[in-house]
């Protein structure tokens, strides 16, 4: 246990820990756009894909790049290496897009 805790399994559940941890990841990249309209079709493009793997993004930047941290769309629930990979290959397929970094799965709620 944490700390040499002994924690009760509602009390991890409550506090995300353990078995109970939930699991996210964080990626950058950098963006290149000619026209204000292509930021439009980028961004639908990646929401599609996030909520195509009921996913939920977090995150912000500006014409230059954009970050941001994934987790999934439902309580308790993790991402998976597959939903990394999955935005991972959608970032690096798009032409205005560039220096890709996508982190492991870290904890969502306490970072580790």
């Amino acid at each position: 246990m944490e700390n040499g805790k002994n924690r009760s399994k509602r009390l991890r559940k409550k506090l995300y820990l353990e078995e109970f941890a939930v699991m996210g990841f964080e990626f950058a990249c950098k963006i290149d756009l000619q026209e204000e309209s292509e930021f439009d079709v980028l961004f639908d493009g990646l929401a599609e894909l996030i909520d195509s793997r009921n996913l939920l993004v977090s995150g912000g930047g500006n014409e230059d790049g954009f970050e941001g941290y994934v987790i999934a769309n439902q309580r308790y629930n993790s991402t998976t290496d597959e939903d990394r990979k999955t935005v991972e290959s959608w970032l690096n397929a798009q032409s205005s897009i560039s220096d890709v970094e996508v982190d492991e799965l870290s904890d969502a709620h306490y970072g580790m």
